[in-house]
């Protein structure tokens, strides 16, 4: 990034007498970490100047000084500034509105009715507040499409920090940018500091003259002048100033969107700042200048302030301006309003802010809600409105990447209020069904009916839905759909896959190892019937020639590359042909090829089957033929193995009863 002003070539450490800033190596370190402890940290607030109003303006394409203002029912919930001249504020009705600015543009909020699948702009919509719903999202995209500018306009991370505040406002925190830019100008930053000591204070700044362009500058403190030579937190100050102008004018050509932004050491005085010079400006709060710049305000102003607790500060200590809380000393505010609340104050009132700048810019619920005037009464009037508020929740889950499964709510909440009584329900979402208007509905309708059987329904004075406890959606999963192919394409796999089958057995040299085709006994003796002549003894030599006869057959149609047709595997599976494996045994009493693998297995169904087979034992044994065709188990003894049918059963065996 060019520098608003050419800065002349900083000195080298080895002048003889080196002038020194007040900052260390060390803090100039943790500025690149984008620490909350760094002195020299730079962070802004960027505030969208009348945001609804020019959301409008930009929409209707009206003219920048057109008067205008957003209307929801016969209220003003935003004005823009040429409109403000007239003295017009959100406290004015409609009515009044009109007789201050006769030029008035009064543009109602979008809405969403009954059986509408979108929200819309509708001129009648003011006469609607019993049965209209008010829709914000069109203010919501462009919220989006103003973030996503300011985050294109700035480096990636780890250098970017940016966390959207609301609707409007944005803390960016360009610590890490403005340090790397501070080496690219400085390069001496970027050595190691004098004797390897992080403690040694930096050179002080080349530059005695700053050019702040049109930024608003807030005066020094008393203590301070502008003739006192700049330190790096102000040269930290100017780059960052130059950044947020640069991202200001994007969002403008861009989108012809105005904000004001506000440049301090903290969030809270950076917010205060922004607030300081509006519309389209910015102020720099420097450090030298924090004093000075609070002691025009009344503490309530104060991020954090402006609630109950700036009421109970009020009341406690009888003021509510900052400059006399200054005299409260820090254990007298901790008798009164407690340690923690006491030290917080102590520090926030003389400009100190820890708090981070949160990356994290997704949203963490969704809310869509009415209040009734009059009440409703009836469940048919309540589910009308539970309808609208699935599809407005539902129309925002997809812009945020529920369908694509990018993020998704785990849980939908219902607020009921009767009276001065507010119930709340809840219920889990569930993650095996997609998420649409409809599941949204029903388990809306779900939770208000656990609220008509605790009694005391009617009449509903408000009813809000809810969702979330966002999460990261599981991407890359496929369902068993995807796995499946039908038709054509199944068939097509088919062919495909017994090709590549046969091209594998043809490159794995499965076929030599058999014996060659041309060898018409390799064929006899590789097909054998149930009933083979080794254990059949009347097997006939006309068994015998129709062997050699099928045999030739299968020769004869063996194709070239040693593969037999479909028709001979066909006709062998119709004869009952069986291929034996080398790896067999005979068995004698049954008279058949056994594979080794289940030898054993098959001797003790022959046992089992003898023992089923005797009525009743004589000696509790097993005969001795039976015995000898077991198979002798790692050399065991014959004595041994006559203890076989004596011995404990296995672990997962059970002992069977005979007889």
């Amino acid at each position: 990034m060019s520098s608003s002003q050419p800065f002349e070539p900083s000195s080298p450490f080895s002048v003889s007498h080196p002038r020194k800033s007040r900052f260390t190596f060390k803090q100039f370190s943790l500025l690149s970490q984008s620490s909350v402890h760094c002195p020299l940290r730079v962070i802004a607030h960027i505030d969208l100047d009348a945001f609804y109003a020019q959301c409008e303006m930009v929409r209707l394409g009206v003219a920048d000084d057109q008067p205008l203002a957003v209307q929801q029912w016969q209220g003003l919930i935003a004005i823009n500034y040429p409109a403000r001249k007239y003295g017009l504020n959100r406290h004015v009705n409609i009515t009044e509105a009109k007789k201050l600015c006769p030029d008035l543009i009064m543009q109602h909020v979008a809405t969403w009715r009954e059986g509408d699948d979108q929200w819309a702009y509708r001129e009648d919509s003011f006469k609607h507040i019993a049965t209209d719903k008010v829709s914000l999202d069109p203010y919501r995209l462009q919220s989006r499409r103003i973030l996503a500018t300011i985050k294109e306009s700035l480096p990636p991370a780890p250098l970017q920090r940016v966390e959207k505040a609301s609707i409007d406002e944005v803390f960016l925190d360009l610590s890490a940018q403005v340090h790397s830019e501070l080496v690219i100008r400085y390069p001496e930053l970027a050595g190691p500091p004098p004797y390897d000591d992080p403690t040694e204070n930096l050179p002080k700044p080349p530059t005695t003259v700053l050019d702040w362009k049109a930024d608003a500058l807030v005066d020094l403190d008393s203590s301070e002048t502008e003739q006192d030579d700049p330190d790096w937190d102000d040269i930290a100050m100017l780059i960052g100033s130059e950044i947020v102008r640069n991202v200001r004018r994007l969002i403008w050509e861009k989108l012809k969107y105005t904000c004001s932004a506000g440049l301090a050491q903290n969030k809270m005085m950076a917010k205060l700042g922004s607030g300081h010079r509006k519309p389209n400006q910015q102020t720099i709060v420097r450090n030298r200048a924090v004093q000075h710049f609070l002691s025009g305000f009344k503490f309530t102003k104060i991020r954090n302030l402006g609630g109950k607790l700036g009421d109970q500060v009020v009341s406690t200590f009888a003021t509510d301006e900052l400059t006399e809380l200054l005299s409260i000393p820090l254990e007298q505010m901790k008798s009164k309003i407690g340690d923690d609340t006491g030290s917080w104050l102590y520090g926030i009132i003389r400009g100190e802010d820890r708090s981070e700048v949160n990356s994290r810019t997704q949203i963490k619920s969704m809310l869509s809600a009415k209040s009734f005037r009059p009440t409703i009464n009836t469940i048919e009037q309540a589910n009308k409105w539970l309808r609208i508020f699935s599809a407005d929740i539902y129309n925002r889950l997809v812009e945020e990447g529920v369908v694509e499964n990018k993020r998704r709510p785990k849980t939908i909440n219902l607020h009921h209020r009767q009276g001065g009584q507010t119930r709340s329900k809840q219920l889990p979402i569930p993650t095996g069904r997609k998420i649409d208007e409809s599941l949204l509905c029903d388990l809306a309708k779900t939770l208000l009916g656990q609220v008509i059987v605790d009694g005391r329904a009617w009449p509903c004075a408000n009813l809000s839905l809810s969702v979330g406890g966002f999460e990261d959606g599981v991407t890359g999963n496929r369902g068993i759909g995807s796995f499946l192919v039908r038709g054509d394409e199944a068939r097509a796999v088919n062919t495909a896959n017994q090709s590549a089958a046969q091209d594998a057995i043809r490159d794995d040299g499965y076929a030599d190892k058999r014996r060659r085709v041309g060898e018409v006994s390799s064929i006899r003796n590789f097909f054998k019937s149930e009933s083979t002549e080794d254990s059949d003894p009347n097997f006939s030599a006309d068994e015998d020639d129709n062997a050699r006869h099928k045999a030739d057959r299968c020769t004869a149609v063996m194709s070239d590359n040693g593969r037999l047709s479909g028709d001979v595997l066909r006709e062998r599976s119709s004869d009952h042909t069986t291929q034996v494996t080398l790896n067999t045994y005979f068995c004698a009493n049954c008279n058949k090829h056994v594979e080794e693998t289940k030898r054993e297995e098959h001797d003790d169904w022959h046992v089992a089957k003898e023992l089923q087979d005797q009525d009743k034992p004589k000696h509790g044994a097993i005969s001795s033929n039976v015995l000898a065709r077991r198979p002798s188990q790692g050399g065991k003894s014959k004595k041994g193995a006559n203890k076989a049918g004596k011995r404990k059963p296995e672990k997962g065996q059970s002992r069977l009863a005979f007889g």
